[in-house]
């Protein structure tokens, strides 16, 4: 069987990723969520023209030189406007937030003014408009400062309850199963016993797809039978899982039985094998609505495949605007060798130079089994198929790592 570039594979992982309905929901559960609609201000911010600073609200043809003597004739504080229109020689006590009175067109800061009873003399001469802010100078009714697919921030949520909105219309999140196989695999804290190792690659996983925003499903460990990895995959359809993720049994050998249970179980698969290392044997395939994603049980395997794939079936999935992941220049660490057929991706170090150049190192030791590799990584750099030997110093594309 052709292996299928990384490309084709991701487009075919995409195919179709059309966005989960949508679901109303509060300002405080809305954070890092998609909106599914463009957000126009339901107000004007600020309403009316208002004090950026403590001081006096004045006139600015009375204030405009130091011999200037005004009578302080009322007060305004933030929430309690002054009602009379400030006249020829007159000031008003303001503070900040406070809406400037009808007649009065500058503010002298606090500091800037002498107090003689009820009256004030001035150390620097008021200009038209100084520390005043706007009617609008934030946004106007009416405009859009939220878009359909942004993923909403803290500042985002601080901005939409600002337009007035308690709640935000937004992409019901994806719901992703994880499913490990394996007879070999325990979970940690147990005592493995001869050939068994520590289950991990879930951990990481579910971490990654919760990071961009997907809802986990933990479906724990079948052991090597048709039946048992059937059973896993049924609950992931009973579940409503949008995507479920097998690792592990994607290869060739007797005990790989993922393919084999996925086909029994009227899963149409889309690929298996692609033209990249790590990760030769993932596998695509989708069942009425739910998506799978066969990883390979190694774990660095497992992790560089979900990274390239499973995110960007998550962010379509969700809405986002950009669901690809944004390539990077750096400069390589040390010489690498001339590349084979399969597209690499190679865990790196990364540095940063005063002139903000990254150097990308690639980790010697890239066995598709070592985790502190994989754990002390930052980046990962990209060796197209058929790359030539490349010096130290080359110029290389590179894919940040979550932090």
């Amino acid at each position: 069987m052709a292996l299928m570039p990384v490309a084709d594979a991701l487009s075919a992982v995409l195919a179709g990723a059309k966005p989960l309905p949508e679901e109303m929901v509060a300002l405080d559960a809305a954070y890092h969520r998609t909106l599914s609609r463009d957000i126009a201000a339901r107000r004007t911010q600020p309403p009316l023209a208002m004090s950026a600073m403590d001081g006096y609200a004045v006139r600015a043809e009375d204030a405009s030189d130091l011999s200037a003597r005004l009578k302080v004739i009322g007060e305004v504080a933030a929430g309690r406007p002054f009602e009379r229109t400030v006249g020829a020689g007159e000031a008003v006590r303001i503070f900040t937030g406070g809406v400037i009175p009808a007649g009065a067109d500058a503010v002298i800061i606090q500091e800037d003014t002498r107090v003689d009873g009820d009256h004030i003399s001035i150390t620097e001469a008021a200009a038209t408009g100084r520390h005043i802010r706007p009617a609008g100078v934030d946004f106007r009714e009416g405009d859009v400062l939220l878009a359909a697919g942004d993923r909403l921030s803290d500042r985002a949520l601080s901005l939409a309850a600002a337009m007035n909105y308690p709640e935000l219309p937004v992409r019901r999140r994806p719901r992703v199963a994880v499913l490990a196989t394996g007879d070999e695999l325990v979970t940690p804290g147990s005592s493995p016993g001869p050939g068994q190792i520590v289950y991990s690659n879930g951990y990481a996983l579910r971490a990654l797809a919760r990071a961009e925003g997907a809802e986990t499903v933990d479906l724990g460990i079948a052991g090597d039978t048709v039946a048992a990895t059937s059973a896993g995959i049924r609950q992931a359809r009973d579940s409503g899982a949008d995507i479920l993720v097998t690792i592990g049994g994607a290869s060739v050998g007797d005990h790989d039985l993922v393919k084999r249970s996925l086909e029994a179980e009227g899963v149409q698969m889309a690929f298996w094998q692609i033209a990249m290392r790590p990760g030769k044997p993932m596998m695509h395939g989708r069942l009425g609505a739910m998506r799978v994603i066969g990883l390979p049980g190694n774990p660095v395997s497992s992790y560089v495949c979900a990274f390239l794939f499973l995110v960007p079936l998550i962010r379509a999935l969700s809405g986002r605007k950009a669901t690809q992941h944004v390539r990077e220049s750096a400069l390589l660490g040390r010489a690498l060798a001339a590349n084979d057929q399969r597209e690499d991706y190679l865990r790196a170090r990364l540095e940063e130079r005063e002139d903000g150049t990254l150097i990308a190192t690639p980790v010697t030791q890239q066995d598709s089994s070592l985790l502190g590799n994989l754990a002390a990584a930052r980046a990962l750099v990209i060796r197209p198929p058929f790359a030539p030997a490349a010096a130290e110093g080359a110029a290389c594309e590179i894919l940040m790592l979550p932090e």
